[in-house]
């Protein structure tokens, strides 16, 4: 009989530390092999082996890395903005987040003429994270079928509907290919098919830019949607005869759960507006940044799509010229801290919201969002005020507070590689 063969990779221990686990802060070191989480126990008991490199956190808390659905660009680029270099940009923003603790996001594209979509759309590609920048989850696809009545900074001229069905969206887009979301406004003719063949396809629905009562918000959760784009943003205001799309953190007519993203900016979004969310259906609250391009950048004009911005006083962007807002400069883990500050939430609230939620909405949660035994490694280590100390990914640190340390660790980390590799052929 054989005896099972085990890694000869290298047992990182993170000890002094407090990890975010089963919904509670706990006091327990955590184990990473081959950027997976490991079991310590079972290490012990039937591999007999201990860690070889230990790293002290100082008690800081260690998280799941943050999760951004809906970012739209950052640092000068633009994920929507025509005959620009795709990967180089994306990378570019990817590289830039990981600052943030955000370990992987969903590049999300707006309301854009079909050429710029069958243009970028290719050339964005669900791929791993690392040294080079967060992993990407896949596309989020923020129009153009959304109600032209909340289109927010979406260009009103691409705004188009369902009138052929599914081909529509195939005519607008392209191709799915490494599509994840797609955001619509239920109340459009045809919305319920299309829904259906997107759902039966594995892409997430979402609801958003959008008039539709309560009742076809129902209904297109009934027929497969599981998602609404930032909350409150680009939809009716909750009446008390209607609620409107709000009304669905607390409908019986629904048959699933439902997830909502939330912009808590300080702009976005009122604090009191945050406090109801946040009591009623904490369980389904995602926080997203919503960031465009001017994200990282100063006071002045910039780009979104096809729309000119304008950034006021390092605190909101609006179309240039007007007071609407199109997007938030705002990174992840202001947006977590923010909503801790104004709802008085848990640590443990506070982080699920960036980390297992997002994941939940795209049923990956058995591999982000989590610390469970057999993960994918991707952890953010923070302080007690939530200020990222520094970002992993599969185990690998990848942006550290302070950046003479961090080229001292990656060595570190690469030496240990060799000689575990050289210790085991031996």
């Amino acid at each position: 009989m054989m005896s099972e063969q085990y890694s000869s990779a290298p047992i990182f221990q993170f000890r002094n530390c407090r990890l975010l686990e089963n919904h509670e802060i706990v006091s327990e070191d955590l184990w990473v092999r081959d950027g997976k989480i490991l079991n310590p126990e079972k290490l012990f008991f039937d591999e007999r082996r201990q860690s070889d490199v230990e790293i002290d956190c100082c008690n800081a808390i260690i998280s799941p890395g943050f999760i951004d659905l809906q970012i739209n660009g950052g640092v000068g680029v633009d994920f929507s903005q025509a005959n620009i270099d795709v990967e180089m940009s994306v990378a570019k923003v990817a590289k830039h987040i990981l600052s943030h603790g955000v370990t992987s996001f969903c590049p999300t594209l707006v309301t854009s003429p079909s050429s710029t979509y069958k243009q970028i759309i290719p050339k964005i590609k669900r791929c791993p994270g690392g040294i080079e920048g967060a992993g990407i989850l896949g596309i989020h696809l923020e129009g153009p079928f959304i109600n032209e009545q909340k289109k927010g900074a979406h260009t009103k001229k691409h705004i188009t509907t369902f009138r052929e069905g599914y081909q529509s969206l195939m005519d607008v887009y392209g191709s799915l290919d490494d599509v994840v979301i797609v955001t619509i406004a239920p109340e459009l003719e045809n919305s319920d098919i299309i829904i259906q063949e997107l759902t039966a396809k594995g892409t997430i629905v979402s609801l958003g830019h959008s008039m539709a009562n309560l009742i076809q918000g129902e209904d297109a959760i009934n027929h497969g949607a599981t998602f609404i784009t930032h909350l409150f943003n680009a939809m009716l205001p909750f009446h008390h005869r209607d609620p409107g799309l709000v009304g669905l953190l607390t409908s019986n007519r629904v048959k699933i759960p439902v997830y909502y993203g939330l912009i808590a900016d300080g702009i976005h979004t009122h604090p009191a507006a945050i406090r109801i969310a946040h009591r009623i259906h904490p369980e389904g609250l995602v926080l997203v940044t919503d960031a465009i391009a001017a994200m990282g950048l100063g006071v002045g004009k910039h780009k979104i799509g096809q729309q000119d911005i304008e950034i006021v006083n390092y605190k909101k962007a609006v179309i240039a010229g007007t007071d609407i807002l199109c997007g938030s400069i705002s990174s992840m883990v202001s947006c977590v801290k923010h909503y801790k500050k104004e709802t008085g939430c848990s640590h443990v609230e506070a982080l699920e919201a960036a980390t297992l939620h997002p994941a939940q909405v795209l049923g990956i949660e058995n591999t982000k969002g989590t610390l469970n035994y057999g993960s994918d490694a991707d952890f953010v280590k923070l302080d007690d005020d939530l200020n990222v100390l520094a970002t992993y990914i599969a185990g690998e640190i990848v942006w550290d507070s302070h950046p003479h340390i961090l080229a001292k660790k990656k060595k570190l980390y690469q030496k240990t590689k060799l000689i575990c590799s050289f210790n085991y052929n031996f």
